[in-house]
């Protein structure tokens, strides 16, 4: 099953997550994708280095709220072969985050102080898992471009790696999320 393939939600109706994120406020986007389970699985790829460093960034991550963690991107390891790497991209990008919440394995939340607050929720679906994404406080268009590009393709690889599929070239498949949320987001 793909991440826009269908559920059911608590009063037993048929959902389909959009694949696409969706501003919900002015500056804040959330992303769902569905996820093969069990909901376990899915929190370590969200929380050990090695594991998240195959679909986002790597970097040890505390067990507790008020822990830091550098994030370190190296978006061109991701995918064999990585794409064709926009111009302006170094080999490895660093952020310093603030663990704020860390309830596993249902919900991890953490901020960073120059591009907003995450909070990524883990929900069971029988032998699936939904995980809803939201990214608060994007101040530009901008960012809200990058950022909404940047998390869209970062599921994408790790719905290949809980799949056990080999993930197409992230930096082409970021471009093309790039240019599509430029048209999708409101000027």
């Amino acid at each position: 099953m793909t991440q826009t393939q269908m559920q059911s939600n608590q009063a037993g109706a048929v959902v389909t997550p959009n694949a696409y994120g969706q501003l919900i406020e002015p500056a804040t986007l959330e992303i769902q994708r569905i996820l093969p389970g069990p909901i376990e699985r899915v929190w370590t790829y969200l929380t050990d280095a090695d594991k998240r460093s195959e679909w986002l960034a790597g970097g040890v991550m505390g067990d507790a709220a008020g822990t830091q963690v550098e994030f370190v991107w190296r978006n061109s390891e991701l995918t064999d072969p990585p794409g064709d790497k926009p111009d302006g991209f170094g080999e490895e990008h660093r952020m310093t985050a603030t663990v704020t919440e860390y309830d596993p394995p249902r919900r991890l939340a953490f901020t960073w102080d120059e591009s907003g607050d995450v909070s990524i929720d883990l929900e069971p679906r029988g032998d699936r898992v939904l995980l809803t994404l939201v990214h608060r406080r994007l101040p530009r268009r901008s960012m809200l471009v990058g950022v909404s590009s940047g998390w869209h393709a970062h599921l994408d690889v790790l719905v290949a790696r809980l799949e056990e599929r080999a993930p197409a070239p992230f930096w082409n498949a970021w471009a093309g999320l790039k240019a599509e949320y430029e048209r999708r987001i409101p000027e």
